[in-house]
């Protein structure tokens, strides 16, 4: 992975970053570095996520899913962290004879429509959850068995699980001999991508989990406590660098179909990791080159508050594009649709650029395992490195906590008194 921080510089963008600025941010990301590099040797709540690709052992992963080879589908089953990662995962590897779908929301239209397009005999259930309470996760679960059993399927030939030492995830596994793999201790959710919480689908699907931890480790190996020498922490300190100076929203644009579920997965991991104290990027999707003509014109000619961060692989598969037969189209003859996507790329940069709007280049040398495992990880140290300059908890998500016990109390699961919040709404109808 390699980062280009030119466009962020306060000689090229409004908000930007002097060189004074980033010589003042490389002795705080070398303060930074210290800090993380004690929490990983501790192994410290958090920290420890950037351990994973050392910890992670893809052998455990494989004898688990072993009885599941003969899968024409995966079917995931989890929510935030306990999906993002999974989905990432398995759309930037590519195409699979095995199919991955991801039930992630209680939608119940699009969760019968996702199950009725199932092999259902033939799908493999990948059940995630930490605590293994989580009401979105078990309330589908039991929906998905339920339907399993009226399709004349055993569920519990089809289904392993990712979960905690205990609780009623785990309980259910020992009962009915389920494979399962654990959750890994002192890792959120959403920085799980390289552990069984993300590889479990990639490994059905035949993907090579192996080179994306070898990419992790690479990534991990590149670590250094200076943002001239290290990708990830460059990203992460010119983020916060640009936040202080007004740079409020992320707007991460790949320029890659199969990272399309990437800017999904990095929304989560910014905004829950970064959004407190009245501090944070508000992440944006985007896909390049589709929203070139949808969001671009804000980007370009909005408010001054956003970072563009453009990802894209060096290497595309050649797809040539026909001589067209309209004279106003024969530039297009002798190039093919990688050509017009990195052309789409660069003039996205440029425009950004002439227009004085802050934006990164990150690249990849190729979509293999290798590389977004260096990526997955890189964004995460970015992470951990932009929560440490800002002084914020970036492992905790006490919002979100909120929120759960106030619909588990909605729906009888107990006494919170942040249900009762949800009787107190102000009302201004419009009819």
């Amino acid at each position: 992975m390699e980062i280009d921080i030119g466009n962020a510089l306060a000689v090229e963008a409004d908000p930007g970053l002097s060189e004074a600025a980033l010589d003042a941010l490389d002795e705080r990301v070398a303060e930074a570095h210290d800090r993380i590099a004690a929490g990983r040797e501790a192994g410290e709540f958090g920290y420890a996520a950037l351990n994973l690709p050392e910890r992670t052992d893809p052998g455990a992963i494989r004898e688990a899913v072993a009885p599941l080879a003969d899968s024409e589908a995966v079917l995931t089953v989890g929510i935030g962290g306990s999906a993002l990662g999974a989905a990432t995962v398995s759309a930037a590897l590519g195409p699979s004879e095995v199919d991955h779908r991801v039930l992630d929301n209680v939608d119940p239209a699009h969760t019968r429509e996702v199950l009725d397009g199932l092999p259902l005999s033939e799908t493999a259930v990948n059940v995630v959850s930490r605590s293994g309470t989580t009401a979105e996760t078990l309330a589908t679960f039991l929906v998905v068995r339920d339907v399993m059993r009226a399709a004349g399927v055993d569920w519990t030939d089809r289904t392993v699980v990712t979960t905690g030492e205990s609780g009623p995830l785990r309980e259910l596994a020992d009962e009915h001999d389920l494979p399962a793999l654990d959750v890994p201790d002192g890792v959120p959710g959403r920085f799980s991508a390289l552990s069984a919480v993300g590889l479990v689908p990639a490994a059905i699907r035949g993907h090579d989990i192996e080179g994306l931890l070898a990419g992790g480790r690479r990534a991990a190996e590149s670590l250094a406590p200076s943002l001239f020498e290290c990708p990830a922490y460059a990203y992460g300190a010119v983020a916060h660098g640009l936040e202080e100076r007004g740079a409020t929203v992320n707007a991460v644009m790949p320029y890659a179909e199969r990272l399309e579920p990437f800017a999904e997965w990095f929304a989560q991991l910014w905004a829950e990791s970064l959004g407190k104290d009245g501090r944070g990027q508000t992440p944006a999707r985007a896909l390049g080159a589709t929203d070139q003509h949808s969001q671009l014109q804000l980007y370009r000619a909005g408010p001054r508050d956003k970072l563009v961060t453009l990802v894209r692989p060096r290497e595309r598969p050649v797809l040539p594009v026909p001589e067209p037969d309209v004279e106003e189209l024969a530039y297009l003859g002798g190039h093919d649709l990688g050509e017009l996507l990195d052309a789409e790329f660069e003039a996205t940069e440029a425009s950004l650029a002439a227009a004085g709007r802050p934006n990164v280049r990150v690249e990849l040398d190729r979509l293999d395992a290798e590389s977004v495992g260096e990526l997955l990880y890189g964004m995460e140290a970015a992470c951990v490195l932009a929560g440490e300059l800002a002084g914020v908890e970036t492992f905790t998500q006490p919002a979100v906590e909120w929120g759960k016990r106030a619909a588990r109390g909605l729906l009888g699961g107990g006494e919170f008194e942040e249900a009762a919040a949800v009787g107190s709404k102000t009302e201004l109808r419009v009819e």
